[in-house]
């Protein structure tokens, strides 16, 4: 039996485990992604140059050193095909089992589903009220960087399930990938591309090529992960509406529309699971100014975030289920 075949089933098993931690325990408050913030911040501070060349290098260097050492940190605590500290097939259940909730444990900060899924719940908990300042607070504090002072209500629903969507891609099916692919060194260099882009990946004149490096790699390892997340949104969804009232059931032919759609919205990956979200629950998604997504479908409302909340949450463990599968039928 191969290395990768024995590896299958407690790779799955360290997947269910970091997202059942991540429900029961919620995410720990000395959290990594603080850690690789603040290296990557005191990377910024030692910027030397403020020209596109040099700015290019050094947000480069600064993204490899950060992602150097947070591959080394967890590297020795990994339990990968091939390393001794994986189980061999002769190993029995126990230390297959110590293996995986040893990793479970170790990649659980590196995954945030229920966060994610309860802050867009205090937004529509707030919508749901009528206390619309609230709604834009939790909103702003958890969720989006845009302004939201001035958003109504339907605006404010639909920036908390865009929000939600893209970081069902972001927040869990990426770094799940970067695991799969790579260890708890992918999904913790994933977690540096991924930090670095959200500090650094803006298109101000301070920050277009320092930042340049990490929006690209980032474009690039989300390539594949957003349209998995899509596809599992969609999946998701089924045929049945998600609302508790019962109404706007799935429209036909989501997979169909989905390309177009997803390609109305900036970038190339975030489109893919806001389209899928929007599609599947009928309605239409809009940031004022950029991009509007199912021009045709109903106007959120707070209904549709703890919908959309059920969605991600369902997508989520859909792959998941697929993972633990594939793992079950290789083993």
């Amino acid at each position: 039996m191969s290395a990768w075949r024995r590896a299958a089933r407690p790779v799955a098993l360290s997947l269910v485990g970091a997202l059942v931690l991540d429900r029961v325990l919620g995410q720990p408050r000395l959290h990594p992604v603080r850690a690789i913030g603040g290296l990557l911040g005191g990377a910024r501070r030692l910027r030397r140059s403020r020209g596109p060349l040099g700015s290019l290098v050094e947000g480069a260097a600064a993204l490899a050193v950060v992602s150097g050492i947070a591959a080394a940190a967890s590297r020795p605590l990994t339990a990968r095909p091939g390393r001794s500290s994986r189980p061999s097939s002769g190993s029995g259940l126990p230390a297959t089992l110590l293996a995986a909730g040893t990793e479970a444990l170790l990649l659980h900060p590196a995954l945030a589903l229920e966060p994610l899924a309860e802050a867009g719940e205090r937004v529509a908990a707030a919508l749901g009220a009528g206390d619309l300042d609230g709604a834009r607070r939790h909103l702003a504090w958890d969720l989006v960087s845009r302004d939201t002072s001035a958003l109504d209500a339907s605006h404010c629903a639909s920036a908390a399930i865009e929000s939600m969507a893209e970081n069902l891609c972001d927040s869990v099916v990426a770094p799940a990938c970067a695991y799969l692919a790579a260890g708890l060194p992918g999904a913790w260099v994933y977690r540096v591309v991924n930090t670095a882009d959200a500090m650094f990946g803006y298109r101000t004149p301070d920050l277009i090529w320092y930042g340049k490096p990490a929006a690209r790699a980032d474009d690039l390892l989300n390539f594949v992960p957003a349209r998995l997340a899509a596809v599992l949104i969609v999946m998701a969804a089924g045929s049945q509406p998600l609302r508790r009232d019962g109404i706007r059931p799935v429209p036909d032919g989501v997979l169909r529309l989905l390309p177009r759609e997803a390609s109305r919205a900036a970038g190339p990956n975030a489109g893919w699971p806001m389209a899928a979200a929007a599609l599947a629950l009928g309605v239409r998604l809009q940031k004022p100014g950029v991009y509007t997504l199912n021009a045709a479908g109903a106007r959120p409302d707070a209904g549709d975030i703890d919908a959309a909340a059920t969605l991600i949450r369902r997508a989520a463990w859909l792959g998941v289920g697929l993972v633990v599968v594939a793992g079950a039928c290789r083993s």
